[in-house]
Formats: structure tokens, sequence, C-alpha cells
């Protein structure tokens, strides 16, 4: 159990779907109405947080396995490295008899990290001055 019932958005449907934005503003506005929750019970506020997450993600990810009758679920990128949801993920699918593929928590890391590893391996190359590089806010596909 957890200090605060949060939300959890789209486990009544049977779609693979999930939004965390209920959630947030569900958050939020706990903060507004209980404002000396924000340091007093921070802790309390983020493992509640952090329950409904992982509430919907897993079951979210036992759902596309049993709609996809797959045998074998894994959990990677950066969330994996969340040990709640790690040890939920590991019970749940073992429970129902699949077999759950988690990797050591030093591989767990959030995929921008790569992808910034590799433009700045990819831009030494190319030999483009930092200060030549620019954001274009309004960029389309």
């Amino acid at each position: 159990a957890t200090a605060f019932d949060f939300p959890r958005s789209l486990l009544t449907d049977d779609s693979l779907d999930f939004s965390f934005s209920g959630l947030k503003t569900a958050v939020r506005y706990h903060l507004d109405a209980y404002p000396e929750h924000a340091a007093a019970r921070a802790a309390d506020v983020a493992a509640s947080f952090q329950a409904a997450v992982v509430d919907v993600l897993v079951e979210k990810t036992l759902r596309a396995a049993r709609l996809h009758d797959t045998k074998t679920i894994a959990l990677a990128g950066g969330v994996s490295a969340n040990s709640a949801l790690r040890v939920r993920v590991r019970d749940a699918g073992r429970e129902r008899g699949l077999r759950v593929l988690i990797p050591p928590i030093a591989y767990c890391t959030d995929n921008a990290a790569m992808i910034a590893a590799a433009a700045y391996y990819r831009g030494d190359a190319a030999r483009v001055p930092a200060a030549k590089l620019t954001a274009d806010p309004n960029f389309a596909w």
C-alpha cells in the first residue's frame, strides 16, 4: 500500500495504450491542495507516483504478452534501472510462467545517452565546430 492513491490510467480497456498525463495532473492537484506534502511528505508522494507508474507498466506488459501469446518478456532501457519495476516485472512474469529477461543494472542506461555519444563522435568525425551547430525549434520531419 502507498500513502496516496494516485490514478492508474487506461487499465479498464483491453488496449496496450498508456498515458501518464492524468497521473501527473493528479499529483499536481494533490500538491496544490496539500502544499506541505511537497517537502514534508515528498518521499511518500514520490513512492505513490512510482507505484502508479509501475502498476500500469507491469499490467500493460503482461497484457501484451498474453495478447501476442509470447512466453518471454524483456525489460530494457533507462526505465529498467528502476528497482521497483525490476522486482514487479520479474515476479509478475514468473507467476504467469513467462521467461523474464532483465539485464544487469550496469546495462540499463537511457537511450538518450547513447544518442548523445553517437552525436559527439559523429560531430567530431565531421569536424563541425560546436559554435556552428544550431537548433531549429520549428524543425519538422
